[in-house]
């Protein structure tokens, strides 16, 4: 048992910590078992001395979590104003949400949580305005772990198959039920793994997943993906094989267009570059066809006009942009429909027009397109800030859009487009004033002399004296950005005196597949030295000081975290790695984890590239005799897309050769995953103790306690 005196301050207000005032409070780490497993890479030996913690199944490793969590939250239960911050993220929370509505057949459905709902209710209304509730996912289970994780109805409307995930877990089922009478029909389809549904006509549907895997079913490798047709009324047993027997490929989906004549299908080994392939459903006895033969792009098929295919990709245009091909004649040439331009293009479609969302320095512009390519007008948004939306079906004479920033709470938008009319639909009743905070977009230097963009959220009159409590998020991988949106949590952060800073990292899709390839494999580094200039950038221009400043950023951006907290300890008080990806040599190995290697190469794939990864793996770069800053690791048991051993072996690693006073703790959740699905009252709790936690080793109280 390792045993370390933590000083914890109590102070009065949202001020320094005053030495006169800490408390001495004693925390012991259980004990980690040391094994001594060696594996070679290139003639290097590299100790691992807790792999034994990758078993996710066995007794020693459950009674180390639980052990675990009993230093964590017995620690957690002595900051004094932790249950202030949960009761204030509850009221905060407390109002009605309601989603944007969508059509089908006779009803009307939309998403609704009345408060403090785990999970968010589905509701039915008919053209009457007669409401009931179609499918409530917080009666799937008890204690509101099971989620809906999507649905799709049949062509007439008649059917739905909708799939929920339990505790969290990436495996999926899939139930099939009659809309009118929510009768179900036939058997659960089990074992549905990184799947869509799409329903062709009323008489069954496809989707895709795994075999399921020997050993651990939330660790174990799976990396051969298939596409599967369930005819309604047959078992699963008789689904067939449509792609994936003969070529293995690691993620396979499949989509029918709108009008039921061809089947798209993507396969791709990694998160980018796939093959794209279509299969007319008019004719039974044909083939399937091959548009794209490599992997060397992103493609995928947004649109049809008959035989006239809409592609989007990057294909000689890393910013994106739509072509059209003949699927009569695949090998013919593309023609532009949508060009290229100098900002980042994700399309949508509805009311039988496109609509070319981009963005600009991570803020959202928006022009519509008719179906001849010719621009109708450029969408007039409430603000700057993020919309998502204009997608529907081509019937629909009205589209919906949601608008938000980092202190603008989401506010739904109809929109007419033969008019370009825009009208509030749903406006936020969340208990926020933005008009008492500003956001504010910076452009900062990074080590290479790159530059960029931040964007920095607070209250109003705060003062640049580097004593601000500043929670610097980040992510920097996989192409994807990282866009203003309004968090009930940050908040919360912010009502309490705290400055929000999110940063767009190079390794993200912000400009592009430049950009994107600016921060993979041999070039991964640069986003680490991105987030270390931005909290500089912070600390020179008064915003906070290394006292003051947090790290925090989940899954990549929980590697994020790892690496720039094992650089560079000096630089932050608090470290908050979420399910990170923390062990870069071993990461292919679960799961599908290597689909990932497009980012971040792999220990197999070169000498250079194993050195390159073992000088950042956080697993491999904690240091006897380094004073950390204090650490608070979150993951989940049931997490299988990130397993949660990246997560022990980096606790269990710091727990030892932590020096110095900064506690290094890790909370476990339990049944539970990677994020999507988890219901409201984990989430709340997670995130009071993760603000409580990050206060209090700063040495400040939030206002009013």
């Amino acid at each position: 048992m390792k045993k370390v005196l933590i000083l914890m301050c109590i102070v009065s207000a949202l001020v320094s910590c005053k030495q006169e005032n800490k408390q001495v409070v004693e925390v012991t780490y259980p004990e980690t078992r040391k094994v001594d497993t060696v594996d070679t890479y290139f003639d290097t030996e590299i100790k691992d001395p807790y792999r034994w913690l990758e078993d996710d199944r066995s007794d020693e490793t459950a009674a180390w979590v639980k052990a675990q969590n009993e230093v964590t939250f017995g620690y957690l239960e002595k900051i004094p104003f932790r249950n202030q911050i949960k009761n204030k993220l509850e009221d905060l929370w407390n109002y009605e949400k309601i989603g944007a509505p969508f059509t089908e057949g006779d009803y009307t459905f939309y998403l609704k949580n009345d408060g403090l709902q785990n999970q968010y209710v589905l509701y039915k209304r008919d053209k009457d305005g007669n409401e009931e509730i179609f499918l409530d996912p917080n009666n799937f289970s008890e204690d509101g772990t099971t989620s809906l994780a999507g649905l799709e109805f049949s062509k007439d409307s008649k059917t739905v198959a909708y799939a929920i995930s339990e505790g969290g877990s990436d495996w999926r089922k899939v139930i099939i039920m009659d809309v009118t009478s929510k009768a179900i029909l036939g058997d659960t389809l089990i074992d549905i793994k990184f799947s869509g549904l799409s329903w062709k006509g009323n008489e069954g549907f496809y989707y895709s997943s795994y075999d399921k895997p020997t050993g651990s079913e939330l660790s174990a490798m799976t990396d051969q993906h298939k596409l599967y047709y369930h005819k309604l009324g047959t078992s699963q047993s008789e689904d067939k094989i449509v792609f994936g027997l003969d070529q293995k490929r690691r993620y396979i989906g499949g989509y029918v267009t709108e009008d039921d004549k061809y089947l798209i299908i993507t396969a791709a080994n990694s998160t980018y570059g796939n093959e794209l392939y279509i299969k007319d459903l008019t004719n039974p006895n044909s083939k399937i066809v091959t548009l794209v033969n490599n992997f060397d792009n992103d493609h995928y098929v947004i649109e049809n006009d008959g035989d006239k295919l809409f592609i989007v990709t990057d294909k000689d245009a890393p910013n994106r942009k739509i072509v059209i091909a003949d699927a009569k004649n695949p090998s013919a040439p593309w023609v532009d429909f949508v060009p290229e331009t100098e900002n980042v293009l994700s399309p949508s479609t509805g009311s039988g027009y496109f609509f070319a969302h981009y963005m600009k320095d991570a803020i959202s512009q928006v022009k519509q397109y008719d179906y001849h390519g010719n621009l109708v007008r450029e969408v007039e948004l409430p603000g700057v800030g993020s919309v998502g939306g204009f997608g529907g079906k081509k019937e629909d004479t009205t589209l919906y859009f949601t608008f938000t920033n980092y202190i603008t709470a989401g506010t739904i938008y109809s929109y007419e487009p033969k008019e370009g009319k825009t009208e509030v639909y749903e406006k936020s009743k969340a208990k926020f004033n933005s008009d008492d905070y500003e956001s504010k977009q910076v452009f900062y230097t990074s080590k290479d002399g790159t530059k960029i963009p931040m964007i920095i959220s607070h209250k109003k009159g705060i003062k640049l004296n580097g004593k601000n409590p500043t929670i610097l998020y980040g992510y920097g991988g996989f192409n994807v950005s990282l866009t203003p949106g309004f968090s009930i949590a940050n908040a919360v952060w912010m009502e309490n005196g705290g400055i929000y800073a999110v940063p767009n990292l190079r390794g993200g899709g912000e400009y592009g597949k430049q950009w994107h390839v600016a921060g993979t494999q041999t070039q991964k580094q640069n986003v680490f030295d991105d987030f270390i200039a931005a909290g500089e950038f912070l600390i020179e221009n008064g915003y906070t000081s290394p006292d003051y400043l947090a790290i925090r950023g989940g899954s990549n951006g929980g590697l994020l975290v790892g690496a720039c907290m094992t650089q560079r300890p000096d630089l932050f008080k608090v470290a908050l790695p979420a399910v990170g990806v923390l062990d870069m040599l071993r990461y292919h190995t679960f799961t599908a984890g290597a689909g990932w290697a497009y980012d971040y190469g792999t220990a197999d794939q070169s000498k250079e590239m194993f050195e390159y990864l073992l000088a950042y793996s956080p697993v491999h770069n904690v240091k006897p005799g380094v004073e950390y800053p204090a650490t608070l690791i979150t993951t989940a048991d049931h997490d299988d897309r990130v397993v949660p051993a990246h997560s022990f072996k980096f606790a269990a690693g710091l727990q030892e050769n932590q020096s110095g006073t900064n506690p290094v703790l890790i909370r476990i959740d339990v049944n539970a995953g990677h994020g999507a699905g988890k219901p409201l009252s984990k989430t709340i709790e997670e995130n009071a103790d993760i603000q409580a936690f990050t206060l209090f080793n700063m040495g400040v109280r939030p206002l009013g306690s």
